[in-house]
């Protein structure tokens, strides 16, 4: 072999083995309210996600023997519908192996239909029961349903704090509207009057008509179903009605927005409930909320740790599958038991969460704890 035909040689070798190791880039599709009052909860699911993903291609992740990166693809779905449904065909078409969300219920709902059809798993955080009541066999939801959100607030508010009569108010949304149902239904069920029923909508910033009609109502508490902007205003609104009684709600107001919004009255007599147990414990949690910190430069919010969860879940079921196809490994991610930051995943026959826990917090400069059980 001459030396021009060894150079061709080396190069097509070179070439061939160039080849054989190129790494698969896998895009995951992530959608959430990126822009509007949402945005802060929206970029904490991104910022869990994107987490994530960087750990995984750090350490050099492996599916059937081969190497692959993982390409976060972030979508805003400004927690509308309609937005939703055009940001499910925007991933759809970019090949999209995996969908993180949508937060919202409202738009998980319709979107979960473009997805399913498609045949791409959709891993959600959005609590309304229809979602996975629906059947689809590539939707998952990665926390509890409203009924267990709703329930357990319920319950607390009765055994707890002893009220007796409680008026409800939703925004309207998919997400307000299931969780003050499930919370209207297990507070009859102990024994709690409701007086009254009041509606919103998500992007009201004044409540002043419906506080005043439930103030000369006689009530000890008030649960509302909608998000963070919406609570630390209605809280606020409150004092200055002087309506000093308790306000409950759902996991959307379980965050350091709503201290930040409310100020000084959301310490006093407003509790939430939310998903999962208090982290910090074990050192899988420490762990990811010392990475969060130095990432980010401060803590997560309410689903940053389930994004996280998610992502690294669907990776594992790929690898458990040896294939990123969602045919291939929805069914693997459907049996699979996994223990991730906010605890261990198991899902049921309808892709919900089994036994999944719940912890219901208070406001104590301006953040969410752990509330004390009698």
């Amino acid at each position: 072999m001459n030396f021009t035909n060894k150079a061709i040689f080396l190069a097509c070798s070179l070439l061939i083995s160039g080849v054989s190791t190129a790494q698969e880039v896998v895009k995951i599709g992530l959608t959430s309210p990126l822009t509007g009052s949402q945005a802060p909860a929206g970029k904490d699911n991104e910022s869990g996600a994107q987490m994530a993903v960087e750990q995984l291609n750090k350490s050099k992740f492996t599916i059937a023997g081969k190497p692959v990166t993982f390409q976060l693809q972030s979508e805003d779905d400004q927690g509308d519908p309609k937005a939703g449904v055009t940001v499910a065909q925007k991933l759809v078409d970019s090949k999209v192996k995996a969908v993180l969300g949508p937060y919202n219920s409202g738009v998980a709902i319709p979107a979960s239909k473009v997805y399913n059809d498609a045949g791409i798993v959709m891993a959600t955080v959005g609590t309304n029961p229809t979602i996975t009541e629906q059947g689809y066999q590539y939707v998952f939801r990665l926390d509890p349903n409203d009924n267990q959100l709703g329930g357990n607030m319920a319950v607390f508010a009765a055994k707890q704090l002893k009220l007796k009569r409680i008026a409800v108010i939703d925004d309207r949304t998919a997400y307000g509207q299931g969780v003050a149902d499930a919370f209207l239904k297990a507070a009859k069920a102990n024994k709690i009057e409701i007086v009254d029923r009041e509606y919103t909508n998500d992007k009201a910033s004044e409540f002043s008509a419906i506080l005043t009609s439930i103030k000369g109502k006689q009530v000890d508490g008030i649960f509302y179903g909608g998000y963070f902007t919406q609570a630390a205003a209605m809280k606020r609104q409150m004092k200055a009605l002087g309506i000093d009684v308790y306000l409950l709600g759902g996991d959307a107001i379980c965050n350091s927005e709503t201290g930040k919004l409310g100020g000084e009255v959301v310490n006093d007599k407003l509790y939430c409930v939310q998903g999962g147990t208090v982290l910090g414990t074990k050192a899988t949690e420490k762990a990811f909320l010392s990475n969060y910190q130095k990432t980010y430069g401060k803590a997560p919010l309410t689903y940053a740790p389930y994004f996280y969860d998610g992502m690294m879940m669907v990776a594992e079921a790929m690898k458990k599958a040896n294939s990123t196809d969602p045919a291939k490994y929805s069914p693997v991610l459907a049996t699979m038991k996994y223990s991730g930051v906010v605890g261990d995943y198991e899902f049921d026959g309808t892709h919900n969460q089994k036994n999944a826990p719940v912890t219901i917090y208070q406001f104590k400069g301006g953040e969410p704890i752990p509330a004390p059980l009698n």
